[in-house]
């Protein structure tokens, strides 16, 4: 039974010819004569033999392992474009209040990310009392500015640019537009064309689409350059205005910027240069990354 036993195994393996395997198993029975010891050594020959001819396997490459993003920082060739970060990751050096020395205590640093600490309470005022706005201490007149926000539900927010600092103006809105920052799906100001997402606030509307939910990270791109200006919120253009033209000047007329409005200010949107603001709404918990600036 032994050496019928070693020959189905043999008639079997893939290295043997195929014509051979039915010879083999039609013999076996007339094979049992051969002493024991003589099929072993044939089987452990013939299995030598088949396994210097099985197939080697490609050794498969290690998994490569995916890299986190490195934020806060720029790229060599950033930095020969002559792009400069607003924010290091790790401090507020280059900020500080609007009309004062300091910045608010609700500014802080935290997880790699400019984080603004507000709730809506009762009794509520958009005025804070420990936040306020934060400000670059630079100005900055021709630019491409681009950073990260994310916002907690129902929050408001915004980033006011080219802002004169001057106690004629006790808000940097008098002077600078403002991209808004907002939760379009909860705060109350999402019901307003004008003032969603993106929008070029209380003049021009975007694509209400573009912003992502509150929590995820919403990346903006602002360029300034003359009179041109550009929102981009998420790789989507939503605002492309010349500040020059009548038409302009018509809409700056009728807003609460004109002669007539609630907060008349003839210098709005006037300014060649000016301050970069984050603005404290006083009811949203805000984080803004990845502030870069490139002057042009």
């Amino acid at each position: 039974m032994m050496v019928m036993h070693y020959f189905e195994i043999l008639a079997h393996l893939p290295c043997v010819l195929p014509e051979l395997g039915p010879r083999m198993r039609q013999k076996t029975k007339t094979m049992k004569r051969i002493p024991n010891y003589l099929s072993l050594a044939l089987l452990l020959l013939l299995l030598t033999a088949c396994g210097g001819e099985a197939p080697q396997r490609k050794a498969e490459p290690p998994a490569e392992t995916p890299t986190e993003p490195q934020h806060n920082t720029l790229t060599e060739a950033e930095r020969a474009a002559g792009w400069r970060l607003l924010f290091d990751g790790q401090t507020l050096n280059g900020w500080t209040g609007y009309l004062k020395d300091t910045i608010g205590s609700s500014w802080r640093v935290e997880d790699g990310a400019i984080y603004l600490h507000a709730d809506r309470k009762e009794g509520w005022a958009w005025k804070p009392d420990n936040g306020g706005y934060l400000v670059t201490r630079d100005t900055f007149g021709d630019f491409e500015l681009q950073l990260e926000w994310k916002i907690t539900p129902c929050g408001n927010s915004g980033i006011i640019y080219r802002a004169a600092m001057s106690e004629k103006y006790p808000e940097p809105w008098l002077t600078g537009p403002e991209m808004q920052i907002l939760d379009n799906s909860c705060h109350p100001d999402g019901k307003i064309i004008t003032h969603r997402a993106g929008d070029l606030y209380d003049f021009i509307a975007g694509d209400s689409t573009a912003v992502k939910p509150a929590g995820q990270w919403n990346q903006v791109r602002i360029v300034a350059v003359g009179s041109h200006i550009e929102h981009w919120l998420n790789g989507i253009k939503m605002v492309e205005v010349d500040m020059s033209t009548p038409e302009w000047e018509a809409m700056v007329a009728a807003s609460k910027f004109g002669p007539q409005g609630s907060n008349p200010s003839p210098d709005f949107a006037t300014m060649s240069a000016g301050h970069i603001c984050l603005q404290d709404h006083n009811d949203a918990k805000v984080w803004f990354r990845n502030i870069k600036i490139k002057p042009l």
